[in-house]
């Protein structure tokens, strides 16, 4: 079989997922608690069919024989998160021995299956303890995140050679302090830029101290959800708006990563409405100094905005939205499953956009996936024949091909994800993975995109 679409020597070829919505065992290993247990405990019923952390896809039990999938699927690369609650329950004091020896198990066993652990800081998971604290708006909790930073690189860095402080820092500011999908429920855009804030300078921190270890060989980067904001039309009022949407959602955290600094527009547009975050002297030396070395790119879905119909109400709390409504393209192409518009070029026009200004920075597609409920009704002898998911995996693809044939620096592609796996507010109800996951049995099956992706993989193309 020929490969039409042929990737560079060496591609990263793998998927991703985090702590809390794999591992389980959420009360046990002695484990502290974190902001997604105490709030599930609380209000149950915000979860699609009541469906907690603790119900995830057990790979604190079963990581040995996942990793065995996973290589035999193709994998050569895996991202994974380690939970700051259970490495340090509370979120300071005394390391979790437990936890320790489990993360050292799990990156040992995927250097043994010549798979090279990737591994992600924060993903979405604060310890109840820090968020009790004011989670990102206090400084202090920067500073314990930062020690907790440096004990993953003195206890890991000999092994892992690709870091990652947040993933998607942008959701826990929409979820947690704008929008309500996630505790602690706060809306407030003063509040929501302060913690955005604070979340680059704990990155920039975090890379600082990394990098006074002097791996060799070593990488630290940041995972970020770049939406790309399409306008409805070249008119100035929607180019506009579709500037503003980009200014909030991708580089009010792109730009301080790349390029160390904020951009000028977005500062301004902050002064005027008088939302400007507290900052202390040194800090945008601090961001300067310390950017990535490493871009993830994850990526589902476009933006696409239009001037706006009405002016806010004046008496309205300031939000994004005040700028740009979004607009809905009509003959778009959607995942009709999820209600979720696909388009597959947002790949390639991130990636040019990176390209052209961001120095081309090495980077990777760190997700992109489609998330599909009552995935039981595609089974076909015995086994689901996700055919959609393949399409869209190969859709992708084609355009980050055509990104890397013009001179993309784009090094891989991940899945998100693996297997089935709990998903915040939505629990199980969108299936991802490669595998599906029975959440009585928890039994693993792989679907026909699993053996796609072997395909791929030791053709390094398709």
């Amino acid at each position: 079989m020929s490969v039409e679409y042929k990737f560079p020597k060496d591609f990263w070829w793998g998927s991703a997922t985090s702590a809390t919505q794999i591992e389980g065992a959420a009360n046990e290993g002695g484990k502290g608690r974190n902001i997604w247990d105490y709030w599930y405990s609380k209000e149950p019923n915000r979860f699609f069919e009541g469906v907690g952390p603790e119900t995830t896809s057990d790979f604190y039990h079963t990581y040995q024989e996942d990793i065995k999938r996973m290589k035999e699927i193709g994998h050569n690369t895996f991202r994974l998160s380690i939970s700051w609650s259970r490495l340090i329950p509370g979120g300071k004091g005394e390391l979790n021995q437990e936890a320790v020896l489990f993360y050292n198990h799990v990156i040992n066993e995927l250097i043994a299956h010549e798979i090279e652990p990737f591994v992600n800081l924060f993903h979405f998971d604060m310890p109840l303890e820090m968020q009790e604290m004011g989670g990102w708006e206090n400084r202090q909790v920067v500073d314990l995140f930062v020690d907790y930073a440096n004990s993953c690189f003195e206890l890991f860095g000999d092994r892992v050679k690709k870091w990652f402080t947040f993933n998607e820092p942008v959701v826990p500011v929409e979820g947690g302090y704008l929008y309500d999908f996630h505790y602690p429920n706060i809306v407030d855009a003063k509040r929501a830029i302060q913690v955005g804030y604070h979340t680059m300078i704990a990155n920039a921190k975090s890379i600082k101290a990394f990098r006074s270890h002097h791996f060799k060989d070593s990488q630290i980067g940041i995972i970020l959800n770049l939406t790309p904001s399409y306008p409805r039309s070249q008119n100035p009022a929607d180019l506009k708006a579709s500037q503003i949407a980009d200014l909030f959602f991708n580089r009010s955290f792109l730009d301080p990563a790349v390029l160390g600094k904020y951009p000028q527009e977005f500062i301004q547009l902050l002064e005027e409405h008088g939302q400007l975050p507290q900052t202390e002297e040194g800090d945008t030396a601090l961001i300067a100094a310390n950017t990535v070395d490493l871009l993830g790119v994850n990526y589902y879905q476009p933006r696409r905005v239009k001037a706006k119909d009405h002016l806010p109400n004046p008496y309205s709390p300031f939000m994004p939205d005040w700028f740009f409504d979004n607009y809905e393209m009509p003959g778009r192409k959607m995942n009709k499953y999820r209600g979720w518009e696909i388009y597959e070029k947002g790949i390639y026009d991130i990636m040019m956009n990176l390209k052209e200004n961001y120095g081309n920075i090495e980077s990777f597609v760190s997700e992109n996936g489609m998330g599909v409920q009552d995935e039981e009704r595609f089974i076909k002898d015995g086994r689901i024949e996700d055919d959609y998911r393949i399409d869209f995996i190969a859709g992708h693809l084609k355009w980050l091909h055509q990104a890397i044939e013009e001179g993309c620096n784009a090094k891989g592609y991940h899945l998100w994800s693996f297997m089935d796996n709990w998903s915040w507010m939505n629990a199980y109800k969108n299936r991802y993975g490669f595998f599906s996951v029975d959440i009585e049995t928890k039994e693993r099956k792989p679907k026909k995109s699993a053996y796609f992706m072997k395909r791929v993989a030791e053709q390094n193309g398709f």
